[in-house]
């Protein structure tokens, strides 16, 4: 059974705990994905960092599919869009404390069972003492 990707659900839960904590939420964007719309002049080494506390952006949509909001770069306002598979990460700028995303390529397939090269010996235990430690009500 194939599960939509969790991204979504927790940069959603970060952001909130983020803010939670008075913290400032940070986005790390894959600038050079399809799709992305930041301002190019900002990036480096293919990817961005964006502020996205809700007094640096306004109407913050996080959706599951992507992240958009309105924001200002050099004091130009600027409509930003982010699908979530370009999100590498959030974090608070204070701590650092947060999650980087590993990368969602490829869906993973679920490893082979191996074979059994030799049928395992069964042991048999000791049985265990007959004064098992046990529950009972104290008054």
């Amino acid at each position: 059974m194939s599960m939509t990707s969790s991204r979504p659900f927790i940069v959603r839960a970060l952001y909130e705990w983020i803010l939670e904590n008075d913290c400032t939420p940070y986005v790390l964007v894959n600038a050079l994905a399809e799709q992305v719309e930041v301002p190019q002049q900002y990036v480096k080494n293919g990817q961005i960092v964006l502020n996205v506390s809700p007094v640096a952006v306004m109407d913050l949509l996080l959706t599951n599919e992507s992240m958009s909001f309105n924001g200002r770069f050099g004091g130009v306002p600027m409509d930003v869009f982010v699908p979530m598979p370009a999100v590498m990460g959030i974090y608070a700028r204070e701590n650092g404390q947060g999650m980087i995303f590993e990368s969602e390529d490829a869906d993973p397939e679920p490893p082979k069972p191996e074979k059994p090269r030799s049928v395992p010996k069964v042991v048999k235990e000791k049985p265990e003492s007959k004064n098992k430690p046990g529950l009972r009500v104290v008054k």
